[in-house]
């Protein structure tokens, strides 16, 4: 029996692992000649992108509602080597070592926040990389009301002046206002960079400040971190600001296991993909997601997104099994970009083009916003495999809807 492992079922290793499914199949190839296993740290495909929202509720899918229906195999443990001459990846599951051989393997491991060795950062800040950290989160929160009163008690940071780091000072605005209940709050955010959101582009930018400035969110641009405390942040400046909340945004890398995989790497620590999506220097292994750098329209790579992910792992799981079988791959042709930035209850921002240029704003972009959030990105949840294994062929989705301001 030879073996498909997938690692991850984040966006693209979820997707990747039905598209394998999908593509066995469709070549009506039973699970006794090849299997697809997914290894993944719990029992959850996480809406990860939705981690900066006030209702946690919904932001995870059972994996078995997606992959029991169609026969994939679940390992829950934690990846924590990768042997590639000799196909294996080593794992614990409860604690014990295991290693897991693999006859094509597909790399979907993600990515992680960056934590700098900021002083007081791991003791006293937060973040919403995981689930379980925004769970943190926002227990901290909820707990604001009940404690003494000091003045940072309703003032929150946030540290990063990016996409995350944008729509959690947005949300984070409304939900500190309730918290404080007539009691004076704040919400801030910063960065090194001379302007909040400067990775967005000039447009974009006037947006967002507009929006800022209507939730009563500070900008802060031009300021490094030099330490933080239970009591707040310490700027490089000496500046001493009093916050009980501090939320790190500060970028992602790719996961480090990316390191076991022959490179070259980019600046973000992904591994170079050919066109297929299978690793230089490797005969079984494909990569996809935020691990992987790939060229999208032979120009532009990918970027760290949802957006990317669900495209690349589609391919990925479709061209594993193409290699296993010797059947025609299909190379990875995304041949537009959209940016949709949530900008909490003042709407959003919809960009079009990799120049990032403004096509909509307000609430007719936040309803864009919410199919993105609440259908486009969800896996099926009806337990149906013909509608499983459809949601994995191998063809790119038209842009999201664009409603028109009113």
């Amino acid at each position: 029996m030879k073996q498909i492992v997938v690692l991850g079922a984040g966006f693209a290793g979820l997707i990747a692992a039905v598209g394998a499914a999908r593509k066995l199949a469709e070549l009506k190839i039973p699970r006794s000649d090849v299997g697809v296993t997914v290894i993944n740290r719990d029992r959850f495909h996480s809406i990860r992108v939705r981690n900066y929202e006030t209702d946690l509720s919904d932001l995870r899918v059972p994996l078995d509602d997606v992959l029991g229906p169609i026969g994939v195999d679940l390992m829950v443990g934690d990846v924590v080597g990768l042997d590639t001459a000799r196909h294996e990846v080593s794992c614990t599951f409860g604690g014990r070592a295991t290693a897991v051989p693999y006859d094509r393997l597909v790399f979907a491991l993600g990515s992680e926040l960056v934590r700098p060795p900021v002083p007081g950062l791991a003791e006293y800040g937060f973040d919403i990389d995981t689930y379980a950290a925004a769970a943190r989160l926002s227990a901290h929160l909820d707990a604001l009301p009940g404690r003494p009163a000091t003045a940072g008690r309703f003032t929150a940071l946030v540290i990063g002046g990016g996409l995350t780091g944008v729509e959690m000072a947005t949300e984070l605005a409304t939900r500190m206002r309730s918290l404080a209940g007539g009691a004076p709050s704040r919400v801030i955010v910063a960065d090194r960079a001379p302007r909040i959101g400067s990775n967005m582009g000039e447009a974009a930018c006037d947006v967002i400040d507009e929006a800022l400035h209507a939730l009563g969110v500070e900008s802060l641009p031009g300021i490094s971190v030099a330490s933080v405390d239970a009591e707040g942040v310490r700027l490089a400046s000496g500046e001493e600001i009093a916050a009980a909340t501090v939320v790190w945004c500060g970028g992602m890398r790719a996961h480090p296991l990316v390191a076991a995989l022959p490179g070259p790497y980019d600046r973000f620590g992904r591994v170079s993909v050919d066109r297929f999506l299978k690793v230089a220097g490797t005969d079984d292994v494909f990569a996809a997601g935020d691990a992987a750098a790939a060229l999208l329209d032979g120009v532009h790579p990918s970027v760290m997104s949802c957006q990317h992910a669900r495209p690349m792992g589609r391919i990925a799981g479709h061209n594993v099994v193409c290699d296993l079988t010797g059947a025609a791959p299909m190379p990875i042709e995304i041949g537009y970009y959209v940016t949709c930035l949530d900008l909490g209850a003042w709407g959003a921002v919809y960009c079009q083009g990799w120049d990032r240029q403004v096509a909509v704003t307000g609430e007719a972009a936040k309803k864009t916003k919410r199919i993105i959030n609440t259908e486009r990105i969800y896996p099926p949840r009806s337990r149906d495999a013909a509608e499983i294994l459809a949601t994995a062929a191998p063809v790119t989705q038209a842009p999201p809807q664009q409603f028109a301001a009113r």
